[in-house]
């Protein structure tokens, strides 16, 4: 199990558009793949998951993932987080 926090930059925070591009990237990965934020957790690869997270610009959210290719997943998810999720 891999964990690294992150901060949220994206203006809007993870609203529909970005949780769409963050769960079509955890996708591409066998690992479980969550996130921590507020006491809560999130499944990465749910739209529902990330929307119901109500994750704002500036948060810091905790990835954590999970199984075989847990090192690619975590490095590409902190990359499109960083990277801004196409915004």
């Amino acid at each position: 199990m891999l964990s690294q926090k992150v901060t949220i930059k994206n203006p809007t925070g993870l609203h529909l558009r970005p949780a769409g591009i963050l769960c079509k990237e955890a996708m591409k990965f066998k690992s479980l793949i969550t996130f921590s934020f507020r006491n809560s957790t999130a499944n990465a690869k749910s739209v529902l998951s990330v929307l119901g997270a109500c994750v704002k610009c500036g948060d810091e959210i905790e990835l954590v993932c999970e199984g075989e290719d847990e090192e690619e997943a975590l490095k590409t998810l902190v990359d499109a987080i960083e990277g801004g999720l196409g915004e």
